[in-house]
């Protein structure tokens, strides 16, 4: 009887992930929610304008703010069809991970390469945008700041996950540092993509 409650109770170890495999399937939950959301408003707010051209978005603030005016660039539908349906896939296939994590699932590999490339071209294709909007159109969408808000903690720390599972070959020295200081990565990008953005529409802020 005691073995048998001994290896219930290992059994129930096994079935759920560890300290931060755990954390980190959370950190892909919310920011996979908060992208999902934010990727559904946009369509939602695109089919509206398709329905009624004269509709006004909700984040319609001003000349500068105005995601109906981002809508009309050929930035906003890069592949010949909304950009927010990426990340309506995207964001979903990360939900879909960091629940499977929380239920005690583990992933080969090839998933983490997989998961690995999807995250840094998402992240790349944030950063496309985030110049766009501040150097090309200089108009912002909120929505898409929430995007970009979400993407920095997911592809830090899936990528620091990665290299200390040895998915992506790093140096140990340069594991230790990143996980130590994850979160003030995070907290730099923010602050410079914020400041980026302040201090392009400086005029704008300062009216």
């Amino acid at each position: 009887m005691p073995s048998s409650a001994a290896s219930q109770q290992a059994l129930r170890r096994t079935d759920q992930p560890h300290g931060p495999e755990r954390g980190f399937a959370w950190i892909l939950l919310i920011t996979g929610v908060v992208g999902w959301l934010a990727s559904a408003v946009l369509v939602l707010e695109r089919l509206r304008v398709y329905a009624d051209a004269n509709y006004i978005t909700s984040c319609d603030i001003n000349p500068w703010v105005s995601c109906g005016t981002v809508f009309q660039t050929w930035q906003a539908s890069i592949f010949g069809f909304p950009n927010p349906l990426i990340g309506i896939v995207a964001f979903a296939v990360i939900i879909t991970t960091a629940v499977a994590l929380l239920a005690g699932a583990s992933f080969k590999r090839w998933y983490w390469m997989g998961l690995q490339a999807g995250v840094t071209l998402g992240m790349v294709f944030v950063v496309w945008l985030w110049s766009q909007a501040l150097f090309d159109i200089y108009v912002l969408c909120i929505y898409c700041i929430v995007v970009w808000t979400a993407m920095i903690p997911m592809f830090v720390f899936t990528t620091i996950r990665n290299m200390a599972r040895g998915v992506l070959p790093a140096p140990a020295g340069l594991v230790k540092f990143a996980s130590e200081w994850a979160w003030v990565i995070v907290a730099l990008l923010w602050v410079a993509t914020a400041a980026s953005i302040f201090f392009r529409f400086i005029n704008v802020f300062l009216g």
